[in-house]
């Protein structure tokens, strides 16, 4: 494994008047040397000298915006990584690759359209990326769902990214995507026995998607700041019968509290009526008034009342 290696080179300000003083000096001697009386072979060579050095030296200049790098290559050997921001000067015959370290993100399922070229070389049509799809996968329980991420990350070795993997901004892609598949497939959905799931522990799921791509992009050299889900729903082909369910699972929860609350209620107005000796009920009566009063109080509509004009025996 290739290790970073941070260098700082030489400042660009110090070898920029240099530059201009050996192409200048160059060109002096070469016409001082064609107008003196006697010719001087050698000095001609050291003039030609100078000027092809001053015109070799203008490729080793080197400048570094902010939240940027340049990774050094000497013949193929790795010299080591730029990565504070500045005008540098450096060998020249170095190779400079540009490695950007700006925080970057992207949601899972999107393509990337390269870059067209003419045969001249120029870029006609820039890089375009569409817009995420979607994965389609089943989670624990086997049902399919849709499923999206959106995942931030950052560039922290620069030697890592440029020469452990083929392509780095590929890499973190395809892995973010198994990433997501492989968690969506770990937990369920929708639970109601407390256990995680996918649409009720948020947070919980997030983390464990930022630590699963985290593990898959160490050799990278990439650092995933955040992975949060963008997109989480059925599939169209179960989406009516799961939404049938969710109602359904609803209803009973209210009608659970309804009667949670029923009772509680029929409860304290018995115990009201026998405190207050208000009135005196034996186990039938009391058994027939527990029973009107919870069809009154669980009823989803309202109840027409019935008025007694006898004693409460008939």
């Amino acid at each position: 494994m290739i290790v970073e290696k941070e260098v700082q080179p030489t400042s660009g300000w110090v070898a920029l008047p240099m530059v201009p003083a050996l192409v200048f000096g160059g060109i002096g001697l070469l016409i001082y040397n064609a107008n003196a009386f006697s010719f001087s072979l050698p000095l001609m060579f050291f003039a030609l000298l100078m000027i092809i050095c001053g015109v070799i030296s203008i490729f080793g200049f080197l400048a570094i915006a902010p939240n940027d790098s340049r990774v050094l290559l000497l013949f193929g050997d790795y010299r080591g990584s730029v990565k504070t921001s500045g005008f540098y000067w450096v060998n020249p015959f170095m190779a400079k690759k540009k490695l950007s370290l700006r925080v970057r993100n992207f949601e899972t399922g999107s393509t990337t359209i390269p870059a067209k070229k003419n045969e001249a070389g120029i870029v006609i049509e820039k890089e375009s990326h569409s817009s995420g799809r979607p994965s389609k996968v089943n989670d624990r329980d086997g049902n399919p769902i849709d499923i999206s991420a959106v995942v931030v990350w950052k560039v922290v070795d620069t030697a890592e990214a440029l020469f452990e993997v083929d392509d780095y901004e590929h890499f973190v892609q395809t892995q973010s995507e198994s990433a997501l598949r492989v968690l969506a497939s770990r937990h369920p959905y929708d639970s109601e026995d407390h256990e995680i799931s996918l649409r009720g522990n948020t947070l919980e799921v997030c983390d464990q998607l930022q630590q699963d791509i985290q593990e898959r992009l160490e050799k990278a050299g990439v650092s995933v700041i955040e992975a949060r889900i963008s997109h989480l729903a059925y599939s169209p082909e179960i989406a009516a019968a799961m939404l049938q369910r969710q109602q359904a699972q609803a209803v009973v929860a209210a009608r659970t509290k309804i009667v949670e609350g029923a009772v509680g209620m029929v409860q304290m107005a018995l115990e009201h009526l026998q405190r207050d000796e208000i009135v005196e009920l034996d186990s039938e009566r009391r058994a027939a008034m527990v029973s009107n009063l919870l069809v009154v109080l669980c009823s989803d509509r309202h109840t027409q009342p019935v008025v007694n004009a006898g004693s409460i025996y008939h």
